[in-house]
């Protein structure tokens, strides 16, 4: 035990002061944030030294009023980073998937030779759109209709969870995945479906889906939704080939109709150039 607390004591006497501060943060992709840093009271920065996985960037600031000397030393980040006085925190515009990761200030103060070091967590995020429901039903022999709604987001991307309500239901029914497992009969209450979409920076809700218009009506229900976009799409192209039929025919007639009146030129000249040859091939 004696061992362990002065291996303790000389682990916090090689940090000596400096001081880790941890930070987690999310952003929305394309937008921007800013990581506050705190810069002890009383005390006179030397610098400050940012890194992201690589240095990132060096801020000396300025002594009387003179503007602080900044060196972007990241490709990755120039025009997209400034420092906001006083306390010149990083603040990071248009930003992109790999802007997420661990982010480090090391500042060095002059007053007391010592140095704090704030870290901070970035997490990136897209904002959600409207979720999109698919609803999968089936009618069985005692005449429930079981119903499946699955919940979809287009470009959802990472820690996005679904919840459910339904009309009449004041509580939302949390979810592990996406699918919502429901049954319907004629007699029970029109209920209608709502997904929500969530992530740490945006909070979206679908259309409500009412369960009867797919239950209630036996033959809206005999059809499903894609049965029904085959026989239009098959319908349509049914129509497409009689258009396109009917022009050829047409055209055909007409080049016909233009042809007839040369042709019957071309006889009339073939009958007159026979009745001229008759004299001339009779003997003397």
């Amino acid at each position: 035990m004696c061992a362990f607390t002065w291996l303790l004591l000389l682990l916090l006497l090689q940090e000596g002061d400096q001081r880790r501060l941890w930070r987690w943060l999310v952003a929305v992709l394309h937008e921007s944030i800013s990581l506050p840093l705190e810069i002890p009271p009383k005390e006179e920065v030397e610098n400050i030294i940012w890194s992201s996985h690589k240095s990132l960037a060096t801020v000396v600031p300025g002594k009387e009023g003179h503007p602080a000397t900044i060196m972007v030393i990241n490709p990755h980040y120039q025009g997209r980073v400034s420092f906001l006085d006083p306390s010149y925190s990083l603040h990071i515009s248009n930003l992109s998937w790999e802007d997420s990761g661990l982010y480090q200030a090391q500042v060095n103060l002059r007053t007391s030779q010592t140095s704090t070091m704030q870290q901070y967590n970035l997490r990136v995020y897209r904002r959600l759109s409207e979720p999109q429901i698919t609803v999968n039903f089936e009618i069985s022999g005692e005449g429930a209709c079981n119903m499946s709604l699955v919940c979809s987001v287009e470009k959802a991307g990472m820690d996005v969870t679904y919840s459910w309500l339904s009309s009449g239901d004041s509580a939302y029914t949390s979810h592990e995945g996406p699918v919502l497992s429901t049954s319907w009969r004629p007699e029970d209450n029109a209920l209608s479906y709502t997904c929500r979409a969530s992530n740490p920076v945006s909070n979206v809700s679908s259309h409500p889906i009412p369960a009867g218009s797919f239950c209630a009506d036996p033959n809206y229900a005999s059809e499903k939704p894609s049965t029904a976009f085959c026989l239009l799409a098959k319908g349509l192209l049914v129509l497409l080939l009689l258009v396109i039929l009917a022009t050829v025919l047409w055209v055909i007639r007409v080049q016909k109709r233009r042809e007839m009146p040369r042709m019957k030129k071309l006889m009339r000249n073939r009958m007159k150039l026979r009745k001229k040859a008759k004299p001339a091939s009779s003997p003397a």
